[in-house]
């Protein structure tokens, strides 16, 4: 069956229907994720959006019950080039199309794919429709349907997905940590991960108040991922405005970092065709180190590499952006307690690179105790925890009465105050899918080895900037019912102990170090010059153009002569441009080569 997908501008792709037929429509973007795809159609992020994947051949592994992100396919379309005629997975309970027509998604195949691409990175995202079937008119009637439909721009979406309650994901194993998790699009596997952490996570609707974070007495908030226009998100961003008045330790993702650095004053735009991918480089400008990450936003905050800035609870900095276009990924306080990246560390897709940002947000509530379990670990035996800090500045008198009655009863009994209330579980007509287990790295973190005087019952969690000092909560926790929760169960990673892991993470691979005076700097520098600076400090011959170092003589000699440490192939690179000019001895030996260069430019 005939299915068009039509732009705004007017371009329109012929193909064939595939997954349900009608009309849908939506803004058209692409992801570069050759894996995957059913990670991408589940995530909130991807909310009225036509997804076209740029990987050819899509379907091959079906569709299961397990990798689902959300409730539903969450994307408006899907365009695809190649789908797979048979599904191949042992995990597979269906095809991919089957999922599409059940869940009434309408999609394209067959299409040239890569066309379209060229065509949105060059004209940027724009909104566009697939129709087939009964949906079919004349093409002028197709563009002006499309050129009808909403803009992003200005689009409020996050509020069509968040959960309608509260439901609670418990700890694996111990809880050590309660998070209030503000759902406007959030990924089950964004609380798996925590979980794997000891955190017991609270999953809020996007409607909620700063009442109902505080009576959870959590230990941090969590901004999530989501859809839409950050402009439109002003309920959000003013509950953010008041965590941060309170100094709970924050740390947001994606959609959340948009929010965060709304309520600390920066602005937010759209960009061109946005990132959207699971190979995606990122630099955190403290250590230099480059992680490989997945991401799928088409807004950006403003902002510069390493910019300081002043906001209403101190100031803050950029801390990470993207070296193929600039764009800010990450903020940090720098005297309050929050931060966030504008990719997705939870990983689902996509590399584990930035799994260790939920070991810094582990190290954030631990450095900074304000709720239940951060309080306990740190406060003398007996006492109740201090309260929040008010937005003033001071300490509202009811609240500290409050709770110096409190702490004067449980001294008087000698017994711990209420640990953070626990959610039973409940039964819910939507309940969310059995959570899978965690990626296959077991990201559970390992107890350091114990101090020469550790104080009773002493647990010191690690961070990536090492062990700080803690101890668990009391084992004597509330257990009582909430008639308004249910429950994400966790199922932990086969063979995961009970607490620990055998290894940690593999550390991520940087740049490498381009030290000597006058190197370039591989952030901003061609990629030619770097190239040079490295088969200089490997021993290794230049390409001709190269200027001779002058230390040459203090250069180690390369531990594999001959080999560039660049390609690793044995002999120099071949660095002379490509399609040669009109003439070149080269042309000859591969004439096949010079007419893929041209097909190429057309």
């Amino acid at each position: 069956m005939t299915a068009l997908l039509v732009l705004e501008d007017g371009r329109i792709f012929r193909g064939q229907a595939y997954g349900a037929t009608g009309e849908t429509l939506g803004e058209a973007v692409f992801t570069t994720g050759m894996t995957g795809y059913q990670e991408t159609l589940t995530d909130p992020s991807y909310h009225r959006q036509i997804v076209l994947q740029t990987a050819p051949q899509i379907g091959n592994t079906g569709w299961n019950d397990e990798d689902d992100e959300s409730r539903a396919i969450q994307v408006a379309g899907y365009v695809v080039r190649d789908p797979a005629r048979r599904a191949s997975n042992w995990r597979a309970t269906g095809s991919l199309e089957d999922a599409l027509r059940a869940q009434g998604v309408v999609g394209i195949a067959g299409i040239d794919t890569r066309a379209a691409v060229r065509h949105l990175r060059e004209q940027g995202a724009m909104r566009a429709g697939i129709f087939s079937g009964p949906a079919l008119a004349a093409d002028d009637e197709l563009v002006a349907r499309v050129k009808q439909s909403p803009q992003m721009e200005g689009a409020d979406l996050y509020g069509a997905v968040t959960t309608a309650e509260t439901y609670v994901v418990p700890a694996v194993g111990e809880r050590r940590f309660v998070v209030a998790a503000l759902d406007v699009g959030i990924k089950f596997n964004t609380p798996r991960m925590m979980a794997a952490r000891g955190i017991e996570v609270h999953v809020l609707p996007a409607s909620s108040t700063i009442e109902a974070v505080e009576s959870l007495r959590p230990d941090g908030f969590f901004l999530a991922n989501g859809p839409g226009d950050p402009a439109t998100a002003d309920g959000p961003v003013e509950l953010a405005r008041q965590v941060l008045e309170r100094r709970i330790p924050l740390f947001g993702i994606c959609f959340g970092n948009q929010i965060l650095g709304r309520a600390l004053g920066r602005s937010t735009y759209k960009l061109r065709y946005g990132h959207r991918g699971i190979n995606i480089p990122v630099v955190e400008h403290a250590t230099g180190r480059i992680a490989i990450t997945s991401q799928n936003h088409g807004f950006a905050v403003s902002g510069e590499a390493g910019e300081e800035f002043g906001t209403p609870y101190g100031r803050a900095q950029i801390t990470h952006t993207c070296p193929n276009d600039g764009c800010v990924e990450g903020m940090a306080g720098i005297d309050f307690p929050a931060f966030s990246v504008q990719y997705h560390p939870e990983a689902a897709a996509g590399p584990h690179d930035a799994a260790d940002l939920f070991d810094r947000f582990v190290t954030l509530m631990t450095e900074h105790p304000v709720g239940y379990a951060g309080v306990a670990g740190r406060r003398p035996e007996g006492t109740a925890p201090a309260p929040y800090p008010q937005p003033d500045g001071t300490t509202d008198a009811e609240a500290t009465d409050a709770d110096a009655d409190a702490g004067a009863a449980v001294a008087e009994v000698g017994t711990e105050p209420a640990a953070a209330p626990a959610m039973t579980e409940q039964p819910d007509p939507a309940t969310p899918p059995t959570a899978t287990a965690a990626p296959s790295v077991d990201l559970r973190p390992t107890p350091p080895t114990p101090s020469p005087t550790p104080a009773a019952g002493g647990f010191e969690p690690v961070g990536p900037e090492g062990p700080h000092t803690g101890s668990r909560p009391s084992a004597d926790v509330d257990e009582a019912a909430d008639e308004h929760t249910t429950r994400l169960p966790v199922t932990p990673p086969a063979g995961t102990p009970a607490t620990g892991r055998d290894e940690l993470e593999p550390p991520t691979g940087r740049m490498p170090a381009v030290g000597r005076p006058g190197t370039p700097d591989p952030l901003t520098a061609p990629f030619s010059d770097i190239e040079d600076a490295l088969r200089r400090d490997g021993g290794t011959p230049a390409h001709p153009g190269a200027t001779a170092d002058p230390d040459a003589a203090d250069i180690p000699a390369d531990p594999a002569p001959g080999a560039d440490p660049v390609s690793g192939r044995a002999r120099p690179v071949d660095d002379r441009p490509w399609p040669p000019p009109p003439g070149s001895p080269s042309t000859p030996q591969h004439p096949d080569r010079h007419d893929q260069a041209r097909q190429e430019d057309h």
